[in-house]
């Protein structure tokens, strides 16, 4: 499925994944209790991001789906 949305969502996903790759490598760099809660704290709230991100898409599959079988029903009559 090709939706420009979804699209979108996909690339964020991936965004946040790569800056969690740098963030866990930054973390076992660090030798700062302080500067690894900062870091914890970041990846925290990417992980948010992309639970929100992948409740996004799944309700907008859903729906694009659901629009699609109706579009073909209405389309066979």
């Amino acid at each position: 499925m090709d939706d420009p949305y979804l699209n979108d969502l996909k690339s964020e996903f991936r965004e946040y994944s790569s800056e969690l790759k740098i963030l866990k490598k930054n973390l076992l760099k660090s030798n700062s209790p302080e500067e690894q809660a900062l870091i914890i704290k970041k990846i925290d709230s990417i992980a948010r991001d992309m639970e929100k991100n992948q409740r996004q898409s799944v309700k907008v599959t859903k729906s694009r789906l659901k629009e699609k079988s109706k579009s073909n029903k209405t389309s066979k009559f």
